[in-house]
């Protein structure tokens, strides 16, 4: 839980040398977490490996997706880098990023995953 303001300076080159630590996530996906608060709002870094996919999964609540570099896509398109995706509570996708990117997620409710 934050209580200070978090600020990342540089973040793109920070991503990519060392000094976030990244958790696995997903087959193919690694996390950097900048806060999680049980049930409620969360953010993070996603780093998605080419060809890495997140299963189909409901919105409990609104979640901003940020395309820093590379991109990705769902069943409504594809996300190049610098896209801003809004995806509203009760929405559902499953997601591709077949060349590999990094997206600044920010969750105001966790997602429900429909499969394993």
């Amino acid at each position: 839980m934050l209580t200070d303001p978090l600020a990342i300076p540089d973040l793109l080159a920070r991503a990519g040398d060392g000094r976030l630590h990244w958790q696995p996530f997903r087959e193919g996906i690694e996390i950097s977490r900048l806060y999680d608060l049980p049930d409620g709002p969360a953010a993070a870094l996603l780093r998605y490996a080419p060809g890495a996919t997140v299963p189909p999964h409901r919105h409990t609540g609104y979640e901003h997706l940020y395309i820093l570099a590379g991109s990705q896509r769902d069943e409504r398109g594809h996300y190049p880098a610098g896209t801003l995706v809004i995806n509203p509570p009760g929405s559902t996708h499953a997601v591709a990023s077949p060349e590999g990117c990094l997206v600044l997620a920010i969750w105001e409710r966790p997602v429900a995953f429909l499969t394993a």
